[in-house]
């Protein structure tokens, strides 16, 4: 039991990331209805632009994200103008292949690029472990949770505090009211899936600065995001945030006292037990159901 705090501590840093991916895929799946597949690649894509950034480029790291933020932001606008708005009032259907035909073209495309190998990017926090009492952490790790939880808070402002933010809220809310009072909701579109896609990448950069990232890490990335919103609830903020946290202890305390090699389980075990009792996810209203 003395290393419950630090695996605890384990979880609350490794969850802090689950959760900021995932509310890239909480704005696409929960607002917008399209079942994103892809999500997963554009993590990987904002991992591997940021090392390229840093290294290949000589950028610094705040430099790097800012590019990233940039060039994916772009990339998610001109996926949604060019490729789902055509698709948009077709179903479901349409939607998952395409986003799977992606995934697989975005994959291949940085296999070809950079190969199979991690990649690691240099946090500007270097130095050596930091002693809060039992837990031992870095400064590396603690510079990437605080950018995340910065990160989530923005996206929260924006949403519920802006104009872009309202117009967000009800256009997912009634498109044809919206138009009919002026909104551009083709635009709205765009940008929700574009600022999905800038979280993706930059929660990939963030989190290939403590760890590495690779080529190969898309389809896992989708698979806990997609667990995390299950278990929060599609279209809630605070659903993927305490989601992600939950996932991220439990896998924590399950490699730490059970096995590690069979910690992506309990991702599963959650979402079993989720549909189970509350189908809708933790956090979504009964009004919202409806």
């Amino acid at each position: 039991m003395e290393l419950l705090p630090q695996y605890i501590a384990n979880g609350l840093v490794i969850g802090s990331f689950y959760a900021l991916s995932a509310l890239g895929l909480t704005l696409i799946l929960g607002l917008m209805r399209v079942v994103n597949f892809a999500h997963g690649e554009l993590y990987m894509v904002g991992g591997v632009m940021g090392w390229w950034a840093t290294t290949r480029l000589g950028l610094d790291f705040f430099s790097g994200l800012l590019l990233v933020a940039v060039v994916l932001g772009t990339f998610g606008w001109l996926i949604d103008r060019f490729l789902i708005e055509r698709i948009r009032d077709q179903g479901e259907e349409p939607g998952i292949l395409l986003t799977i035909g992606l995934s697989i073209f975005l994959a291949n495309t940085a296999l070809l690029l950079v190969g199979t190998a991690p990649l690691k990017i240099e946090s500007p926090m270097a130095g050596g472990p930091l002693f809060l009492g039992p837990i031992v952490l870095t400064k590396a790790r603690l510079f990437a949770v605080a950018v995340s939880i910065a990160l989530m808070i923005i996206t929260y402002l924006v949403i519920q505090k802006t104009r872009l933010g309202r117009a967000m809220r009800a256009t997912f809310q009634d498109p044809m009211a919206a138009k009919l009072v002026g909104i551009r909701t083709a635009n709205i579109y765009a940008g929700t899936f574009a600022m999905g896609t800038v979280i993706a990448s930059l929660a990939g950069m963030l989190l290939g600065s403590i760890y590495s990232t690779q080529v190969s890490i898309g389809g896992l990335v989708s698979m806990k995001a997609f667990v995390v919103v299950i278990l929060g609830g599609m279209g809630s903020f605070a659903g993927a945030i305490v989601g992600g946290l939950l996932l991220g202890l439990a896998e924590a305390l399950w490699g730490g006292y059970v096995a590690t090699g069979w910690v992506d389980i309990i991702g599963f075990i959650l979402v079993i037990l989720t549909l189970l009792f509350r189908p809708y996810g933790l956090f979504v209203k009964r009004a919202e159901r409806a």
